[in-house]
């Protein structure tokens, strides 16, 4: 344990081993998914652009496709092992609870004057709702991909989102949202560089709290 003129501090562990390994994979899957996804999306738009080829990934459409699926069913098994473990660890309760409209109301306009504090290894009201609504974004472009993917197979979840074109147009707005998610994700860890070394390492210098330090 250390002291300075900003308190005393200690190394601790903030993101266990499964959080990091996840996360990662996440990251490779999901940026996967979109450049093949955008790829995919060239070859009928949906609206009047297209994404540049360089944002692309897959080559050609059959290729594409391969990259698409075999990163989503990545995306799918992952996200599943990070699900078991944030329910039987308690990682999501400690994490991400409790969340209210007045606490995401209070942190969101602190934010706001510049006034939000931030303590590595412990998430605002903000911040939690964002991952909240991540991991929703991720399970709606899962069911809507597949509802793409085997429409007459999967016709009754094809139906859920008012047949293929409206599954479409769901898929491209969550995976809309997804990358607002991640922009907003870079640029915390822009603002806070430690928050990145700490998601390599498992561990960053955190305040200790006045009453641990009591002899």
């Amino acid at each position: 344990m250390s002291s300075s003129a900003a308190g005393p501090s200690r190394i601790t562990v903030i993101h266990p081993l499964v959080v990091r390994v996840t996360h990662w994979i996440n990251a490779v899957a999901v940026f996967c998914m979109l450049f093949s996804g955008w790829a995919i999306y060239n070859a009928s738009p949906l609206f009047p652009f297209v994404f540049p080829k360089w944002a692309t990934l897959g080559g050609w459409l059959g290729g594409a496709l391969a990259w698409h699926f075999a990163a989503m069913w990545l995306f799918a098994l992952n996200g599943l092992a990070y699900a078991l473990y944030g329910l039987f660890a308690r990682h999501f309760a400690k994490s991400f609870l409790p969340l209210s409209p007045g606490a995401v109301w209070r942190d969101a306009t602190a934010a706001l004057r510049l006034r939000l504090t931030h303590r590595i290894g412990q998430y605002n009201a903000v911040q939690r709702l964002a991952y909240l609504m991540a991991f929703l974004l991720g399970i709606l472009l899962l069911a809507s991909g597949l509802a793409l993917w085997k429409p007459v197979q999967l016709q009754g979840l094809a139906n859920l989102f008012g047949g293929y074109e409206w599954a479409r147009r769901v898929h491209f707005l969550a995976m809309s949202g997804l990358v607002g998610f991640i922009l907003l994700h870079l640029a915390l860890v822009i603002l806070v560089p430690r928050t990145f070394v700490a998601m390599i390492t498992g561990r960053a210098r955190v305040p200790v709290d006045p009453v641990e330090t009591r002899p």
